[in-house]
């Protein structure tokens, strides 16, 4: 019973925020003195913390406590063909120090040792060793087998998909890593944090160098039976059965479809950012370039809507993201395809989605770690 009041209190002051006893007590329905063992309790394993006096209405001034950030910390990477994202948060949620670098690595053992060094870089920036991380939760794209420990259809990453290569990220990083699909991470990203926090059921569709999808449920990511729900670049796209390739839809709508698009159009530009950017300043090729990728798009969303039927879709990556340019065209070519029209929103957390996402999954699991472990 004295644990359970321990994590009635403890529960009320991370939903809730900062309280004396006596709004604890009010909010959880146990007595005061019941509060104040818990509290002392709690205080006393580093697990809340006194954070000053009230200082209005009648009385004494009573103590105000709140969780302690700093009772443990959780480790975020986004590891992408491009860019690798490290970030590093305490116990309340708050970034506390971040890394981002370009990918230069070339095969899975250098992605492992760039990963390592900045994480360590990324510690070591708050004033913590890699060793005071409760959980790691890492972002990667491609399919995560739980039980082999092999990712699979990850081809973005030379070698990713080799056997070995997570335990040997989780020796270079220590224990209770999680590796999740960056999609997945990013829909639970905008969902705890972002343009989706109000859905019940949702689609975010991360656009960029690959395309991804991540499902959510009444608030919990749907997997599917392999950890293959959301794969969507596999999608069929072609004209007729003997057009249609593995992995074409992906080749039709990523960032390098945009860059080769525009070039057939006499473009010069190297990256979708580029053509994304004349677009704006009004180049008329560019804009049919803008106007294809979206009704591509749309194919997207029609196939994934008649499906999962999801109340909004968010648009992410860094095609994705381009929802000012996009969404007349995809909205329009949509209606033409599907009665089905769910809302279309830009994700709200841009290149931080996938960090967010791999942040929250790890708070839920250390917050309730640190508290089994601790009392």
């Amino acid at each position: 019973m004295r644990v359970l009041n321990q994590r009635a209190v403890l529960d009320r002051l991370r939903r809730s925020g900062a309280a004396t006893r006596p709004q604890i007590a009010k909010d959880t329905g146990l007595s005061k003195p019941t509060v104040g063992q818990a509290l002392a309790d709690l205080e006393r394993h580093g697990l809340v913390r006194p954070t000053g006096r009230t200082t209005s209405g009648p009385g004494r001034s009573a103590v105000v406590y709140e969780p302690n950030p700093t009772a443990g910390y959780v480790l975020g990477v986004d590891i992408g063909r491009e860019r690798i994202r490290v970030a590093l948060a305490d116990l309340g949620g708050s970034v506390v120090a971040r890394v981002d670098e370009r990918n230069r690595s070339r095969s899975a053992a250098a992605v492992v040792r760039t990963v390592t060094g900045l994480a360590e870089r990324t510690v070591a920036d708050a004033g913590i060793a890699l060793t005071d991380v409760l959980v790691k939760v890492i972002g990667s794209p491609g399919v995560v087998d739980q039980r082999s420990r092999v990712v699979r259809h990850a081809p973005q990453l030379p070698g990713w998909e080799s056997n070995g290569v997570l335990d040997g990220l989780e020796a270079s990083l220590g224990p209770v890593m999680v590796v999740e699909n960056d999609a997945n991470l990013a829909a639970l990203g905008e969902h705890v944090y972002g343009a989706a926090r109000d859905a019940r059921v949702f689609v975010c569709a991360t656009v960029g160098t690959g395309v991804g999808m991540g499902i959510v449920v009444d608030g919990t990511l749907f997997r599917g039976a392999h950890g293959a729900a959301g794969e969507v670049g596999f999608l069929p796209y072609g004209k007729s059965a003997s057009d249609v390739r593995r992995g074409q839809f992906e080749d039709a709508a990523s960032a390098g479809s945009v860059v080769a698009l525009a070039r057939e159009r006499g473009l010069t530009a190297r990256t979708a950012r580029e053509v994304f950017g004349l677009a704006r300043k009004g180049d008329v090729h560019a804009l049919a370039v803008v106007r294809l990728e979206a009704e591509r798009l749309a194919f997207l969303v029609a196939a994934v809507t008649a499906v999962i039927d999801p109340e909004l879709v968010v648009l992410g990556g860094g095609v994705g993201s381009n929802v000012d340019l996009l969404l007349e065209p995809l909205e329009a070519a949509l209606r033409t395809m599907t009665p089905l029209a769910p809302r279309i929103v830009a994700g709200s957390l841009g290149d931080g989605a996938v960090l967010s996402g791999a942040i929250a999954m790890g708070l839920e699991a250390a917050r309730e770690w640190v508290f089994a472990v601790t009392l």
